[in-house]
């Protein structure tokens, strides 16, 4: 599915946005909207966008391509236990710790080629980066719902420590700056 008018702007106002944190690396889900999105941040950068098959979403099975309101009449019970942080997939779907453990994979091969205090951008979707962000942050799989929803072409901070990963900022829209009474 390509951008329409609208998410080509929203892709190009936070491709400017995060081509500022001079990122040193950019890797993608192969899928159509993320690729582009990120071929954009990619230009700005001066990088080349490393396509990731793990970064895509996560496929529904029995319910992909259907809306919520369609996957709720029809899988009523499943659906609301899936919403409130079950890990019951439609038939044919994956898991949301499959997911995370993929994406995860995807972002810890890519940091291999990252400075220690360099950035990496990984452009993905929202059920694959609330999967990944959970399963970094060592949270239940059952509280990863927890993490809201990402707003499109908006993004998540995640910073390395000594004791594991930090989450400094979740569906923003703007440059990460520093907060007082910041620990470091």
């Amino acid at each position: 599915m390509e951008l329409d008018d609208a998410g080509v702007a929203q892709a190009a106002r936070s491709a400017a946005l995060l081509a500022a944190l001079d990122p040193e690396a950019v890797i993608s889900s192969d899928l159509r909207r993320a690729e582009v999105t990120a071929r954009m941040l990619g230009r700005l950068a001066s990088l080349e966008v490393i396509l990731d098959p793990r970064l895509r979403e996560t496929h529904g099975g029995a319910w992909q391509g259907l809306t919520n309101a369609e996957i709720r009449q029809r899988y009523a019970g499943d659906f609301d236990a899936w919403v409130h942080g079950a890990d019951i997939p439609a038939e044919g779907a994956e898991g949301r710790g499959g997911v995370g453990r993929r994406a995860v994979a995807a972002i810890t091969d890519a940091l291999h080629d990252v400075s220690p205090t360099g950035t990496l951008v990984a452009v993905t979707h929202g059920g694959a980066a609330r999967s990944a962000i959970g399963a970094m942050l060592g949270l239940a799989q059952s509280s990863w719902t927890v993490l809201g929803p990402l707003s499109n072409c908006c993004w998540s901070v995640l910073e390395e420590r000594d004791d594991g990963w930090r989450l400094l900022e979740h569906n923003a829209g703007s440059l990460p700056e520093p907060v007082l009474g910041d620990e470091r």
